[in-house]
């Protein structure tokens, strides 16, 4: 995993990242806090009805203090006396405002289901998008495991923040605001008395915001560990039993578990700390309230509707103040899975340069003084010169790591290849002016370890061609040399291959892989050792059906068998990023070199095998 991917956005580019994601689900939020808003009101005007039937209807106290508005309501329902006689009026008005409140919550949670889930939908499908643009190399740089939890569970996380906090943020807001203004316009003593705790909770609140962030980014960082090895594991399950790697898996599995575990109840308890002191704080409030209220009350500094209000509107302080402190911990965890989704989006996806084409694909190619190295690691590839004719077959020889298949990656761009490394050209044109989509599509390419989706073998064999017939399906089979095999499957092509192809062998996959290039025509071929797991006699059935059928194609043959190469046009020896030997199969036999030492020993275990 690279550096970067840990590193904190800055505010203005979460922002940024944020107000992206919400595209299609801006209008479902925006009703949703008018409805929350609506909700914040209709609980401020309960304690007022409740206030003046204690104080004017009931006790009798004159409406001079009153507003116009209250004033005029009051008469326009035939005034205090009528009222006083019919008491079920204010128990009416109670009901009809809890009735707006119940109605603005409905809208509140409809409004909010739809805009998270939309806001999901968004997520998810610009992740799987950028993903699918970025770079080669940055797959090869991070843990699949690691980004499917980016885009599950890191998702989630800002789902949940933006749902269920940044949305009940105006009715925090409101309630803030008018409670305060209704509990001073009461009694400003008492108001300031409820006050006392608020600067304490913000400053705890602000200070365990730090401490929740290092945690939370922990318990995400290794549970991406977690979810990489899982998926490991369960992707190689055949390789870990092939080898009674059982107990030795499991055991690493359950280190990394406990130790995630313990990060979790290391998280819990700092919580626990954090949530009993605003607990603390909260009832102490309530109880200066309760203490100080009655004393003004007993002084007759204030009503008893006043005071039965105030205690109501002091409820729903102590409630945004305790929300608050949950949504600065709650922004902690949804800051860190904001990094995280931020780090891929951030990731910069192959681009064309301006100005590229979509160049012939059929002129020769040519390697001119090309040198590459991995990132960190010793040069690949020193000074490569090579030119392979158009409509000819290059074999290509080397032992590991001697940058074969990293010849390849340059060739189809799957590695950029950096300016002043050399250049590599089709038909006279970099390929580094062919638009990206056309040059892939242009060449077809077997790699070394053979993939295969969980699906239908036809799915699978469609991959590479749109629309494709069951005529042009057939015959990129047999010229794969698979037909035969699918004939003594009992579902033929609608055979589900599994996981990575796990229901077929070696060598079936491979010839499945070299099938499914056969779907689409192109220009230039590249089979990169994909011929190893089959036989021998397969293997020149194969070489045959591609010339036959292709023969106007450019063909690239890397190989280490000797009879796979031996009817290539010339055959280039690599020895440590270098070019040792090139020439037709038979010049390099009579020259001393890599390539005779191994003929000479293939020939010989031939030999032996015939014997």
């Amino acid at each position: 995993m690279s550096e970067q991917a840990n590193t904190p956005l800055s505010r203005s580019a979460r922002a940024g990242l944020i107000w992206r994601f919400l595209k299609g689900s801006k209008l479902f939020f925006l009703i949703c806090m008018l409805c929350a808003a609506l909700s914040a009101l209709s609980d401020m005007i309960t304690p007022q009805i409740i206030r003046v039937t204690v104080d004017h209807i009931v006790g009798g106290s004159s409406t001079e203090s009153l507003s116009s508005t209250v004033r005029g309501l009051i008469n326009m329902f035939g005034g205090v006396e009528r009222i006083r006689a019919n008491l079920w009026m204010m128990a009416a008005a109670v009901l009809v405002v809890a009735m707006v409140k119940v109605a603005a919550l409905y809208g509140f949670r409809i409004t909010n289901a739809w805009g998270s889930e939309t806001l999901v939908k968004t997520m998810r499908d610009t992740l799987y998008s950028h993903i699918e643009r970025l770079p080669f190399q940055w797959h090869m740089q991070n843990h699949t495991g690691d980004i499917i939890q980016r885009c599950t569970s890191d998702i989630e996380t800002t789902r949940n923040f933006i749902s269920e906090q940044m949305t009940n943020l105006i009715r925090i807001f409101i309630l803030l605001i008018l409670s305060v203004v209704f509990m001073l316009g009461m009694n400003w003593k008492l108001t300031l008395v409820a006050m006392i705790p608020l600067p304490f909770i913000v400053w705890y609140s602000l200070f365990f915001h730090k401490k929740f962030r290092k945690g939370f980014q922990q318990c995400d960082e290794n549970e991406g560990k977690l979810s990489a090895m899982a998926q490991e594991n369960l992707t190689g399950v055949r390789v870990v039993r092939a080898f009674g790697r059982e107990r030795y898996e499991r055991d690493r599995f359950d280190a990394q578990n406990q130790y995630y575990t313990s990060l979790w109840v290391k998280l819990g308890s700092l919580m626990s700390l954090f949530w009993s002191t605003s607990d603390i704080l909260s009832g102490l409030q309530v109880m200066l309230v309760v203490i100080f209220g009655v004393l003004f009350c007993l002084r007759g500094e204030m009503t008893s509707g006043e005071f039965i209000a105030f205690i109501s509107y002091n409820g729903m302080l102590v409630w945004p103040m305790h929300q608050l402190g949950r949504m600065i911990s709650e922004m902690s965890k949804a800051g860190v899975g904001i990094d995280r989704i931020g780090y891929i989006m951030e990731s910069e996806q192959e681009k064309d340069p301006p100005g590229a084409v979509d160049a012939p694909m059929d002129g020769d190619i040519c390697f001119d003084h090309v040198s590459f190295a991995y990132d960190g690691c010793p040069e690949m590839l020193h000074d490569i010169s090579l030119t392979i004719p158009a409509g000819t077959t290059l074999g290509i020889l080397g032992g590991t790591g001697s940058g074969k298949s990293t010849l390849m990656y340059l060739l189809d761009r799957l590695y950029p290849l950096p300016e002043g490394c050399g250049k590599i050209t089709i038909g006279h044109t970099d390929i580094r002016q062919i638009r990206l989509d056309h040059l892939r599509r242009n060449i077809g390419i077997v790699l070394q370890e053979p993939f295969l989706f969980s699906r239908t073998l036809r799915e699978n064999l469609g991959i590479a061609g749109e629309r494709l017939s069951e005529e042009a399906l057939r015959e990129a089979a047999k010229a794969a040399c698979l037909d035969e095999t699918v004939a003594g499957f009992v579902k033929g092509y609608d055979t589900f291959v599994g996981e990575r192809g796990v229901t077929l062998s070696g060598g079936q996959k491979q010839r499945a892989a070299i099938a499914r290039m056969l779907t689409r025509p192109v220009p230039i071929m590249i089979f990169d050792d994909s011929l190893s797991a089959v036989d021998t006699e397969t293997d020149a059935k194969i070489r045959s059906a591609l010339e036959k059928k292709f023969g106007s194609a450019t063909i690239i043959l890397i190989s280490h068998r000797i009879t796979t190469l031996s009817r290539a046009d010339k055959v280039l020896v690599l020895d440590h990023g270098r070019v040792a030997q090139l020439g037709t199969p038979e010049e390099l036999k009579k020259q001393p070199g890599l390539y005779q030492q191994i003929d000479a020993i293939q020939s010989m275990n031939r030999e032996e095998v015939t014997a």
